[in-house]
């Protein structure tokens, strides 16, 4: 299901500051706006969820914006970040590179990074999904962040294609269906990439192919109270003896990652500002954890403070 936001609905003395909660409740990572953010502001957002992967729509007016290396680091999400321009143009600055990327073309980018966006008034689709997607190693991702992938044909038209129509399949797209459309948008950019680094896309085992398959599970889930190891095995049609071999190198088990992650999207909701009439544990509830005494305890066991402390340190009042 997808959520749309229009400035125009809002006063004009409250556009801006509703703008920048609605992107903060797509997931984008933060902006520093430079664009014209007068009383006459227009900017529109779709956004919404397929599987683990985050797809956000915005258009927006021409101008300059900016990540600082300090709101970079506020960004503590394991996402990579792949954006398409759908109208305009724009040249993007980023890890000492410069992209300019005109309608079609594919450019990817790190969430985690300072950057530099300079735009004519565009429509461009952000598309966020786990970084244990992508088989490539992160160094690898790096060699590629803010370089353009031309989307006039090969990989790159294949995957502007797909992408451009994410936000309107995001209402139809049913929940087993999800995952699998998400893994295919970041099978087709693993192609491109293999091509942008010159060497064929790194080969799968079975069992990487298994665990790809089975952190977008969690991931696509995770609202569930049921997600369990067990659930996930089964979903997976193999036994849960396998399941947890699978995951023996990997830095979490099973249960670990799917505690984490909730946390994770628990404290993204709690330092929403749209949110803040929400209560902790009503969060909590939609993120599969059910039990308040329990999700008060794991809070302040991975953050340090409680979940109302987070809000407060986060200037969510």
């Amino acid at each position: 299901m997808s959520t749309t936001f229009d400035t125009r609905d809002v006063a004009a003395d409250l556009r801006v500051e509703r703008w920048q909660d609605a992107a903060a409740r797509g997931g984008l990572p933060p902006l520093r706006e430079g664009r014209r953010i007068e009383g006459d502001f227009e900017a529109r957002l779709r956004f919404g969820r397929i599987g683990a992967v985050r797809v956000v729509e915005a258009t927006t007016p021409g101008g300059e914006c900016v990540r600082t290396a300090r709101m970079a680091r506020r960004f503590a999400d394991e996402l990579y970040q792949l954006e398409v321009l759908t109208s305009g143009e724009a040249v993007l600055e980023q890890h000492g590179r410069q992209a300019r990327i005109g309608v079609g073309d594919v450019v990817l980018v790190d969430p985690t990074a300072p950057i530099r966006w300079r735009t004519t008034d565009t429509t461009n689709v952000t598309v966020l999904f786990p970084r244990t997607m992508l088989s490539s190693g992160h160094d690898d991702f790096l060699r590629v962040a803010g370089l353009a992938i031309p989307g006039g044909g090969g990989t790159g038209a294949l995957i502007s294609s797909m992408v451009r129509g994410l936000p309107a399949a995001l209402d139809g797209i049913r929940v087993d269906e999800a995952a699998r459309i998400g893994t295919a948008v970041v099978d087709l950019l693993e192609a491109a990439l293999a091509t942008r680094l010159d060497g064929p896309a790194p080969p799968r085992s079975r069992h990487a192919v298994l665990r790809r398959q089975v952190y977008a599970h969690i991931d696509g889930n995770l609202h569930r109270p049921d997600l369990s190891p067990a659930s996930i095995a089964a979903a997976q049609h193999i036994s849960l003896r396998h399941l947890h071999k699978l995951f023996e190198t990997e830095p979490m088990t099973v249960a670990a990652r799917i505690r984490h992650r909730r946390l994770q999207r628990c404290a993204d909701d709690l330092r929403d500002t749209g949110q803040r009439h929400r209560s902790a544990a009503s969060i909590a509830a939609r993120w599969g954890l059910t039990d308040p005494a329990s999700f008060s305890r794991l809070f302040k066991s991975a953050y340090g403070v409680s979940a109302s402390d987070y809000r407060e340190v986060h200037g969510v009042r």
